[in-house]
């Protein structure tokens, strides 16, 4: 299976002039179309990487990646991605390879560690960032921290790890693979924890007081919140 994380790794190590052709379909489905407008014949499920061709207005001729070829409509398509950079406690958005902007942002008290467990008050140090490749889950207008991008965490990478370690039972690690194969939310109350989320009200102080959440400014997520949907992938490096 194609997946996101092959998507982003693609991007990376493609050249610009190579990369700048690969998009994902951004809404639920997507009809892929013989001529624009006429003869649908395959849809495209969310997240499913595609290869932009040509361009002919509002149908964009692309490329699957099982050979595929057709018409889809452009805004079923994109190629917003974020990066957060915990070292440099900044997210960058981009468009492909291009960077488009990038903003300052809090992390969780422990921003040198990935998140292994879920944190508390009695052990704040396990409020960690987690690291790896995820995807934007929902979108939540109305978050106690003004706007939210939720991600996919646990994913099934972690929960392997986790399965591994001995910190959930291979019941949750089932059910936390089987959401991530059915483009559903993950259990969020294991003991990997869960809820991490891109949010506002951030201080852009460089001041870690987050629960291993993303913070940003307000200002700043509303410049994210339109490019960002619902599959959006999210790459968290340390």
């Amino acid at each position: 299976m194609f997946t996101l994380g092959i998507w982003l790794g693609l991007l990376v190590a493609l050249s610009p002039d190579s990369s700048t052709g690969l998009y994902y379909v951004a809404v639920e489905q997507a009809l892929l179309y013989q001529a624009p407008a006429n003869g649908a014949y395959l849809a495209l499920s969310r997240r499913e990487p595609v290869r932009l061709l040509t361009r002919q207005g509002y149908w964009w001729r692309v490329r699957t990646q099982d050979g595929a070829e057709g018409y889809v409509e452009a805004h079923a398509l994109s190629n917003v991605w974020l990066r957060v950079s915990k070292r440099q406690q900044r997210l960058y958005l981009y468009r492909g390879t291009t960077l488009v902007r990038s903003f300052p942002v809090d992390l969780g008290p422990n921003p040198y560690a990935d998140k292994v467990q879920r944190g508390s008050l009695a052990n704040p140090d396990d409020w960690r960032t987690p690291e790896g490749v995820f995807y934007v889950a929902a979108k939540n207008a109305r978050s106690r921290y003004y706007k939210a991008l939720v991600l996919n965490y646990p994913t099934a990478d972690h929960a392997l790890r986790g399965l591994q370690e001995g910190r959930i039972s291979p019941a949750e690690y089932r059910a936390i693979v089987e959401a991530e194969a059915a483009f559903r939310m993950p259990p969020m109350n294991t003991a990997l924890g869960g809820w991490i989320e891109i949010h506002g009200q951030g201080t852009g102080q460089q001041v870690n007081w987050t629960q291993g959440c993303v913070a940003l400014r307000n200002e700043d997520i509303d410049a994210l919140w339109p490019l960002v949907v619902v599959g959006t992938p999210v790459l968290i490096e340390p």
